[in-house]
């Protein structure tokens, strides 16, 4: 039955380490270098991780500047901020790329909250999703002899329990994103 719980636990952990990696890419009015973590260019045929071909740093709170190491790459490098979904435009002065992060509008950020709270509900799905499996879980340990009808019930109390705190941590963690978004 600990395995059971054991197993659940991690399952639940990775759905919030999830949740806490989409929270990240979401663009927030000041500048990260997670927002172009996931961006692939495609350099001399292949997609290639931008971060495997130049190195992005914050100078400050408004301004993302991305250094490739290979002067070919550029033009691959500004057509692929271009090409993604991130709104932004790419500055390219030969040595540098730097990318201003513009001020969001009210609307923009209230479309960012409806995709961060999209974002927590498909999260606590998929918690849900690991509740009803180790419940199947236990109830086959039962109807096996494994474990005894009181056992059963237990652990059933014990997995809604965990179930609920990482449900509350989902909420804990939108409700930090959202006041961050609002964040004028």
């Amino acid at each position: 039955m600990k395995t059971v719980l054991e197993d659940g636990k991690k399952r639940m952990g990775a759905t919030i380490s999830n949740l806490e990696n989409d929270f990240a890419k979401l663009r927030t009015g000041r500048a990260s270098t997670s927002l172009v973590d996931e961006l692939t260019v495609e350099y001399y045929g292949a997609p290639t991780p931008l971060n495997q071909l130049a190195s992005v740093s914050v100078p400050d709170a408004r301004t993302l500047t991305i250094q490739p190491w290979d002067k070919g790459a550029f033009s691959d490098v500004e057509k692929a901020i271009q090409k993604s979904d991130l709104g932004l435009n790419p500055v390219n002065d030969g040595k540098i790329i730097r990318i201003s992060i513009p001020p969001l509008t009210e609307e923009r950020r209230k479309e960012l909250v409806k995709v961060a709270k999209k974002y927590t509900e498909d999260s606590k799905v998929a918690i849900r999703n690991v509740r009803r499996d180790l419940n199947d879980q236990l109830k086959k340990l039962e109807k096996d002899k494994e474990i005894s009808e009181d056992d059963l019930r237990k652990g059933q109390d014990d997995v809604q329990s965990l179930t609920d705190d990482f449900v509350k941590k989902c909420d804990a963690l939108l409700e930090a994103k959202e006041k961050e978004i609002m964040e004028i």
